[in-house]
């Protein structure tokens, strides 16, 4: 298989972590005999110190030709600290998202049983949590009317839905519940938002379609209690914008990490790749950064070109480190490994897997050896 993937690596941390999810489908594509086409674009606080803006045409136009687009992150203290500035980084990231049709976030929540100490949550809460957000992407709150009064004291942000756009993500939701444990939960605020009572009245309507998954329905801040109190109930969470963004940066900290947790973004006609981390610029540079939640993002970049069981080899790659104990700083402070060091572990580990499946006739471990 051959496919053209934009690489965007972004700020801080995002171009070390990147990297390595390059490195593991370099050894998923020498293995199986794939040939992944990288084009490297800007965005973010690097493309605004090289072209003045935050996501330059170039790399809209990349991605649009690309078949995926794997990406790190983006931010910097230069504008997160200063609130007068006119060009940000972040509106690169919401640009794409228009300009691509992004309109789904799926956002993975799982835990590791040798990572249940880092939780702020006791073990018992943590036991059988697997769940699914689906955030709504391009609507809402974030992308409605925004006003200020002229004397600077008045200020409102229109959160505004259209039937479609919900229907569309709802569609991928019910999706993915009918092919895991046949449960979905809208999240919403329909005891007080009128947006909310269009989302629910548009999930009871396409409810039918789909006899076979369960429906419920949870408001926004009893859903933020439950995710603490008994994660493992949720098998498919769908929601709005702004309630999505909130939520899946609470379920985070179940993992204990934040650099564990990959996403996918997809669309009409494309689908982007990302760790859920920010930029962490205080690490870059610093070869500590986590890279898995990239390296698990480009797992699911190859289950979207249709490539599921080089996907699950890779996962494999990442429960073999972490049980193992090859994990970096965030996790172990005293015995642990460097951000190049994982990806070589994982790229090693997919060519041994191979070796041993007898598909390829390399004979090497690569810096994978452990001593």
């Amino acid at each position: 298989m051959e496919k053209k993937i934009t690489v965007i690596n972004g700020d801080g941390i995002g171009p070390e972590v990147t990297a390595q999810s390059v490195k593991v489908l370099d050894a998923v594509a020498g293995v199986y005999g794939h040939t992944f086409h990288y084009d490297y674009c800007l965005m973010g606080a690097d493309a605004i110190d090289q072209t003045g803006e935050p996501l330059p045409r170039a790399t809209i136009d990349s991605c649009l030709q690309s078949d995926a687009i794997l990406f790190g992150a983006i931010g910097h203290p230069k504008y997160d600290n200063d609130p007068s500035a006119k060009v940000r980084p972040e509106q690169g990231l919401l640009q794409l998202r228009k300009e691509l049709q992004l309109f789904a976030n799926i956002r993975p929540v799982t835990t590791h049983n040798s990572l249940h100490h880092l939780s702020p949550l006791k073990e018992k809460q943590l036991r059988g949590v697997d769940f699914i957000i689906f955030r709504e992407l391009t609507g809402g709150i974030y992308f409605g009317k925004k006003e200020k009064s002229e004397d600077g004291n008045t200020a409102s942000d229109t959160c505004t839905y259209q039937r479609f756009e919900i229907e569309r993500v709802a569609q991928l939701a019910f999706q993915y519940a009918r092919q895991r444990r046949k449960k979905l939960t809208l999240v919403d605020k329909a005891n007080v938002l009128e947006s909310s009572r269009l989302w629910r009245k548009v999930v009871q309507d396409m409810s039918p379609i789909y006899p076979d998954v369960k429906v419920d329905y949870m408001f926004v801040d009893n859903a933020a209690m439950q995710i603490i109190l008994y994660p493992s109930q949720f098998d498919v969470i769908l929601t709005e914008n702004m309630f999505g963004d909130i939520l899946s940066d609470e379920a985070s900290v179940l993992s204990g990490s934040l650099g564990l947790l990959p996403s996918a973004s997809v669309g009409n006609l494309t689908a982007l790749f990302e760790p859920i981390h920010g930029s962490y610029p205080q690490a870059a540079g610093r070869d500590v950064a986590n890279p898995l939640g990239s390296i698990l993002s480009a797992a699911m970049l190859l289950d979207h070109v249709g490539l599921a069981n080089e996907a699950n080899q890779v996962r494999e790659g990442v429960n073999w480190t972490l049980k193992s104990g090859f994990v970096t700083l965030d996790i172990d402070p005293v015995n642990n490994y460097s951000t190049s060091a994982i990806g070589d572990l994982i790229a090693g580990f997919i060519t041994r897997h191979a070796e041993q499946q007898g598909k390829t006739g390399h004979n090497q471990l690569n810096q994978s050896t452990i001593i």
